[in-house]
């Protein structure tokens, strides 16, 4: 079989390893002469602008996630990591899809079947690529995959569990339009069934109607207290109506972090029905890198990294997980989205604003028409902080939840986050 990899990334590279071990006849096809993975010794690389349009002597071409299945032009099967993992996975698969809170959901769900006794594989967007484990997967196995958009595009098979958080338009610069956007989601529901389930938001139109995309299999959604499944309610977790544990087991701020721990719960209910188990894995998850967590506190001022913040909803639910007051961080490449409801709950809180990156000047803006107090440092993350260090009174938040994409100034979220930090880190006392 003679196989493309087309775009060559962490993923590209366990798709090229994982096709080049069964045998294949494997080319790695990339518009840029300098993928962003070195390449494997001897291997064979095409490269040009328009290379993706051009391959048609492949019998199969394997598109990195991000790559949207109609860029690209071929004779044979246009096919993704997620679609040949889901076909060849021996083990039941709880895919996990939303527009934040995606990683956080799928490691709460890890842990809670971990301590149930379960053999857990954790894989998809939250950077562990599936095809690099998919020899290790058993079917007394479970595996907790998160699902974006760009992952789910084409694919052919639902999990036996999907869980689909809120949605809110994003990768709008990727996508046609938000319909495009949630037309993608709707596949980890679309191919359900009938012994499959979905659990969905409580609240969220376009999660729901992800939900009932498909009419096999339950759909249910979480922390509906009169759906009787689980659900959150005065400082407890509950599961028909039988106590679970105190939410602030829960060692994550904010209410959508409770939420995320409901759909967690359910999800995890379909293996273990152990409150115990459920309650130990609660206790036991402490976040993951980049999602509103504590760096530290200087001088009476608590800073967080949320750097994975890259939707204005998500800067939003930052911002009402904490009553003091607060200093966000808001701005970085632009992603499609508008930024007018943030600013607005930037003006009701009397949260000030460091304005940033390429997003910043419309922030900026639209902070000043709304008689919102906002600063504009020096394009980079020492000012950055610097700035929010002046603003910032004892007693107050400091936030880096910047609503935007990060590749106007850093390689990544992951490298805005953690020059975040080292700057805190600096901080004198």
């Amino acid at each position: 079989m003679n196989v493309a990899i087309a775009g060559y990334g962490i993923e590209g590279e366990a798709n090229y390893r994982y096709w080049r071990d069964k045998g294949a006849q494997v080319t790695i096809v990339d518009e840029s002469p300098k993928p962003a993975r070195p390449l494997p010794d001897g291997a064979e690389f095409v490269h040009g602008e328009r290379i993706f349009k051009q391959l048609h002597d492949f019998d199969l071409v394997v598109r990195t996630a991000s790559l949207p299945p109609h860029h690209i032009k071929t004779e044979g099967r246009v096919w993704s990591s997620t679609n040949e993992f889901f076909a060849e996975c021996p083990a039941p698969i709880i895919g996990v899809t939303g527009t934040k809170g995606k990683g956080t959901t799928c490691s709460l769900v890890a842990s809670i079947l971990q301590e149930a006794g379960w053999n857990v594989h954790l894989v998809g967007n939250i950077g562990i690529p599936a095809l690099s484990v998919l020899p290790n997967i058993t079917p007394e196995d479970v595996v907790v995959y998160e699902l974006s958009s760009f992952q789910l595009w084409d694919l052919h098979k639902s999990p036996h569990v999907a869980v689909v958080l809120m949605i809110e338009p994003d990768h709008l610069d990727v996508h046609a339009d938000f319909e495009d956007y949630v037309r993608a989601k709707m596949n980890i529901r679309r191919n359900q069934k009938a012994n499959d389930v979905c659990f969905y938001h409580p609240s969220n139109p376009w999660s729901e109607k992800i939900a009932k995309s498909s009419v096999l299999g339950d759909a249910e959604r979480y922390d509906a207290r009169d759906e009787n499944g689980v659900y959150a309610e005065i400082g407890n977790f509950y599961v028909h109506g039988d106590y679970i544990c105190a939410t602030d087991e829960l060692q994550l701020p904010g209410k959508f972090n409770i939420e995320n721990a409901c759909a967690a719960i359910s999800a995890a209910r379909v293996f273990t029905v152990d409150t115990n188990a459920i309650a130990r894995g609660i206790r036991a998850f402490t976040g993951l890198p980049h999602r509103l967590k504590l760096v530290r506190e200087v001088n009476g001022v608590k800073y967080y990294d949320d750097s994975i913040a890259t939707t204005p909803g998500s800067a939003i639910a930052a911002l009402k997980s904490f009553s003091e007051p607060k200093v966000i961080i808001l701005g970085g490449s632009a992603k499609g989205a508008t930024y007018d409801e943030v600013v607005d709950v930037c003006k009701k809180t009397d949260t000030k604003v460091i304005a940033i990156g390429e997003t910043g000047k419309q922030i900026a803006k639209l902070c000043r028409e709304q008689g919102v107090e906002v600063h504009e440092p020096e394009a980079s993350m020492t000012h950055i902080v610097a700035k929010a260090y002046a603003v910032a009174k004892p007693g107050s938040v400091v936030l880096l939840s910047p609503a935007s994409a990060s590749f106007d100034m850093f390689r990544g979220y992951v490298d805005r986050g953690e020059q975040f930090i080292s700057m805190v880190e600096l901080l004198n006392d």
